[in-house]
């Protein structure tokens, strides 16, 4: 209880403060009377309320910690009407106990840096995912010995759809069904964070068409986050190898999720490296 009061007085001065740090012009209002007069430092409790579409009463309450609960439809709203940028809008989030707003796609500089960290990951495999599980980069390691995304079409280049449309993967894993399930589970907490997004909608909708086995887990509704674990494939050149499986989010943006499988003993990790310098 102690942690709620405190998050909601951050809260009310988070709000406060970047208020008073606009001024009507700034938010397409007009200004009426002498601005060097006015009494409230920047915009008017009532200027927001009107702009973010709630009422001054509600508003009125969070700015005061009131122990109320906003939506993420009220929050999202309050930081358009406050011209948040996006750190400050996930800010606002954590503040109102909800989760961080989506992120925008990677572009320009971004994919770069990625793929920067994904290549310095080598030998080891690795790949970094979108919040909708598509594959945005990978280094070569992983392409050599667990899937080369850039074999299907872009639209394709999704983990769901290797794991459970792909036989060749498929065919490499010891144990298919647990690792499948796993990432399913991952999948499906996903979806329920994003219940409106086209994008995952689509994705559940193909993947029931193309897999039976996608088909007839998705119903089980089964939710787990990740944990360690370590997987085996047969690889055709490399032989049995032993991957212990990590996953990482980069803070710049938590939707993005990387995942390092490291060698889980010296003879794997000797047959990949074996392989690499040959």
């Amino acid at each position: 209880m102690r942690d709620d009061a405190a998050r909601r007085t951050e809260l009310a001065a988070f709000l406060r403060t970047r208020r008073g740090r606009l001024r009507p012009a700034d938010v397409g209002l007009t200004e009426y009377g002498d601005p060097a007069r006015r009494r409230t430092p920047g915009l008017r409790r009532e200027e927001v309320a009107k702009l973010s579409g709630v009422s001054l009463t509600w508003y009125t309450w969070l700015e005061q910690g009131r122990d109320i609960t906003a939506s993420a439809q009220v929050v999202d709203a309050l930081a358009r009407a406050l011209r948040l940028d996006h750190d400050q809008h996930r800010h606002l989030r954590s503040l109102a106990n909800l989760t961080a707003p989506p992120a925008s796609p990677p572009v320009g500089a971004a994919l770069p840096r990625l793929q920067r960290l994904v290549d310095s990951s080598s030998p080891d495999m690795a790949s970094i995912y979108d919040a909708h599980f598509d594959y945005l980069v990978w280094n070569s390691s992983y392409a050599r010995f667990r899937h080369d995304p850039e074999l299907v079409p872009p639209d394709r280049r999704n983990l769901l759809w290797m794991l459970f449309t792909d036989a060749g993967n498929r065919a490499r894993m010891v144990r298919w069904e647990p690792a499948a399930r796993a990432v399913l589970s991952q999948f499906r907490a996903a979806v329920g964070r994003r219940p409106g997004d086209p994008r995952l909608a689509a994705l559940v909708e193909e993947l029931s068409e193309a897999s039976a086995e996608f088909r007839a887990w998705w119903p089980d509704y089964q939710v787990r986050y990740f944990r360690p674990s370590i997987i085996e494939i047969d690889h055709h050149e490399a032989g049995r190898l032993k991957l212990e499986m990590f996953q990482v989010r980069p803070v710049e943006d938590p939707d993005l999720l990387m995942v390092v499988q490291v060698p889980a003993d010296a003879e794997t990790r000797r047959r990949i490296t074996t392989i690499l310098n040959g």
